[in-house]
């Protein structure tokens, strides 16, 4: 199967490229990429005013399976994932039964080969049943691909445990993904403490129960030499002591997921249960933080953290809602209008952020559009004006704090593996 996309703005930061050009996807490969390209038989794309990126990447998906399909299941996640322009997502292992063991990590790659319409990259848990208490089969995990190890949704409180997981497995060259927000300072919170918190009168969650946290594991990184991502990272003084770990040589990352740099805890002022996340919506400043660490390279992913929950259990008081919401089909579009067009990120710290970064930090065959590599792309149109409908999305979870919000740009075709997933909004039959 040939596909020749036409008249382009192809912008790759792997190769430096931003140009008008035309590009060749030949069996799953990307063979050319060239002006006034012309091949017989090609399906033909015209890209004309529309920019032609390497396929988009979350590192931070929740797919809900096995076992919690009544959320979200890997052909709703991934079709979900597909009408946001995102190619290639990695699954968190709190699932029922939770991923700690190698056959669960093969049955979800296996079942994703069969079903899915995006890469489904499988990160397993760090202690059996996510409990804190027994360090999981990771090497065997590990063998049998999966990426890197988490108990997202839950602190390794056990320092000890932590630094045996880190230990451990840094013979496989695996990162630890840590959720790093310590329980005990933020069990009676339901949001950012703060201003806001004390004005609507609802339990505050103080940001140094993150810091704290992620001081613990950036020390435990360096002590070990073991590579420690610390996932959606929302506090500025967290970010701040990663940075100072990174300026140091300590082999840790981290990510930050589109909603905390876009929204502030304001957002929670109408107790709507889509704004309840974890961690917690914060104030101006935290956001601000988030955002010049995006700039300055201490992040290096944008995530979504979608974690799609069933209306009954969501539809609740903001006190009673468990935590997240979905986030694939909007990340790219709230990027580009409150980022992007704002003047606050160029398309390059975009695209580098969302694509060849992750890429990059987590050793995946992706997020480059150079010739011999895997035809995973993404096109956008970065002037489409379009307004958040959580009845249109593709995602079984309807909850979302950015619905009804006016966006500009979106993704209007997903190609994955040489082959349209998505044109227009609508995901192809496969």
């Amino acid at each position: 199967m040939k596909i020749l996309i036409k008249n382009g703005r192809v912008v790759d930061p792997s190769q430096n490229l931003d140009k008008v050009c035309d590009l060749l996807v030949e069996d799953g490969k990307i063979v050319a990429l060239d002006e006034n390209l012309s091949v017989e038989g090609a399906e033909v794309y015209d890209a004309t005013d529309k920019v032609v990126t390497p396929g988009l990447i979350d590192m931070h998906t929740h797919l809900r399976e096995p076992g919690l399909e009544a959320k979200e299941d890997i052909v709703s996640g991934t079709k979900a994932a597909a009408a946001g322009g995102i190619t290639t997502v990695a699954c968190m292992p709190n699932t029922k039964p939770v991923i700690d063991s190698a056959v669960l990590v093969s049955g979800v790659k296996q079942q994703a080969e069969q079903e899915s319409y995006a890469n489904v990259e499988v990160i397993g848990a760090i202690s059996k049943g996510e409990k804190g208490e027994e360090l999981a089969e990771m090497g065997d995990m590990a063998a049998r691909g999966a990426l890197g190890f988490s108990d997202d949704g839950h602190y390794v409180k056990s320092s000890r445990l932590f630094l045996l997981a880190a230990r451990y497995i840094k013979a496989f060259d695996k990162p630890l993904l840590c959720h790093a927000i310590d329980p005990e300072l933020g069990e009676e919170g339901y949001m950012h403490e703060g201003t806001v918190s004390a004005r609507i009168g609802v339990p505050g969650i103080p940001y140094i129960s993150e810091d704290i946290a992620v001081a613990r594991d950036c020390i435990i990184a360096e002590y070990t030499g073991a590579h420690v991502h610390i996932c959606h990272v929302a506090s500025k003084g967290a970010v701040d002591i990663i940075r100072q770990a990174q300026k140091k040589g300590v082999n840790v990352t981290c990510e930050v997921a589109v909603q905390h740099l876009t929204l502030t805890d304001e957002a929670c002022a109408d107790y709507n249960p889509a704004t309840r996340v974890s961690p917690p919506l914060r104030s101006m400043d935290h956001v601000e933080a988030m955002r010049q660490a995006v700039l300055d390279g201490t992040v290096s992913c944008i995530v979504t953290d979608h974690a799609p929950h069933a209306p009954e259990e969501k539809d609740v008081e903001f006190r009673n809602a468990p935590n997240g919401f979905c986030g694939l089909e909007t990340s790219v579009g709230v990027v580009l209008t409150d980022l992007y067009h704002t003047g606050i990120f160029d398309l390059n710290t975009v695209i580098t952020k969302m694509s060849c970064e992750p890429a990059k930090v987590f050793k995946l065959d992706a997020g480059t559009l150079a010739v011999g590599s895997k035809a995973d792309i993404t096109i956008l149109d970065l002037n489409k004006e379009w307004t958040v409908d959580s009845s249109k999305f593709y995602t079984r979870g309807k909850f979302t704090p950015y619905e009804g919000k006016a966006c500009k740009g979106k993704a209007v075709a997903t190609i994955l593996g040489g082959k349209f997933v998505m044109k227009e909004g609508e995901v192809l039959c496969k």
